[in-house]
Parts: structure tokens; sequence; C-alpha cells
């Protein structure tokens, strides 16, 4: 099947924190490959920092587009509650989670690929679904963090298309992201 691919990326907020325990949280999409979960933050990156001294973090699977358009408008100040297993932090609107930690890494100037493994996940409340306001919301926000990377052009076309959705089927949560 020409659709099928080995890896799989999931939009995700992910949660690390450094040696004094101070928390960042960051809105990332995780490669899956199998039992491996590659984190490719960018350098220079908290997240990148955060993990190589504490090797590990938490994926927060979240249906709240609030906080991925929040982290990227400079609102990281969500309510976090403490990780299970690892010395970490979830967030504490994430419908489930799973604690990571790193075992190896593919260093790379711009983009380093750093494999994880699960070490704990929880499931916390149901997923009833998205709606195509939160899908675009979420694509918004990726759009705009790629503002150095992407024609201005491209952005603001892509953004209009994607209003069309939001107008249609948006709550209040996805109208405050927007």
């Amino acid at each position: 099947n020409y659709l099928t691919k080995e890896i799989m990326i999931q939009e995700t907020i992910v949660t690390t924190q450094n040696s004094s325990g101070i928390a960042h949280i960051a809105p990332m999409g995780i490669h899956v490959n199998g039992d491996d979960f590659i984190i490719l933050p960018f350098r220079p990156s908290t997240t990148l920092n955060n993990l190589l001294e504490s090797k590990t973090a938490v994926l927060n699977y979240c249906d709240d587009v609030r906080v991925f358009a929040g982290c990227l408008t400079g609102r990281r100040d969500w309510p976090l509650t403490g990780a299970e297993k690892i010395s970490g932090q979830v967030l504490s609107c994430a419908l489930a989670h799973t604690e990571v930690e790193l075992v190896r890494i593919e260093d790379d100037p711009t983009r380093p690929r750093l494999f994880c493994r699960a070490v704990h996940t929880v499931n916390h409340a149901p997923f009833t679904g998205f709606n195509r306001g939160q899908y675009s919301v979420l694509e918004a926000a990726i759009l705009i963090s790629r503002l150095n990377r992407l024609p201005i052009e491209k952005i603001e076309a892509e953004i209009d298309y994607l209003r069309i959705g939001l107008e249609k089927t948006a709550g209040d949560r996805e109208l405050e992201a927007w």
C-alpha cells in the first residue's frame, strides 16, 4: 500500500525539566516507529537541553488546542502534576501521557534524533474526537512555528483556508486558541 509508512508523527505536548526541577512545555511532533518514540528538537532549545540533562520526558496527549497555540504565543504556565515513574511533569489537561527515557542519540548539528522508550503510559480521560476547529488551530500553530522557514504568502493562504473549518465547528476553547 503506497500510504503505508513506517514512521507516524503524533502531535503532542512534550514536558521536560531541568536539574532544578523547572518544567518546560513545548508542542512537538513526535515520530513513532514501532516501540521507538523519536523526539527531534531543533538546536538550540530548552527541550533538547532538558532531555539531554535529565534523560526523561513526558509525552502529553491533549485535545485542548489552547495549549498548542498558547505555547507559541508565550503562554507556558499550564497546570502540571508529577509524573509517576520518572522525574518529570504531566500536563494536567492531558487525556493520556507516556513517560519516556532517552536510550540513544543520533546527533545532528540542526536537529538531533533522540530515541526514547516508554517507561509508563496512563489514560486519564476518554478521547471524544476532534472537531475541524481543533484541527484548524493545530495546523495554524504548526504553520506559525515555521514563520522563519516558509514563505509568508503560503502561511497566509493556508491560514485563510483553515479559518473555514474553524468558523464551521469551533467551540469556545478553539476560538480562544485561534
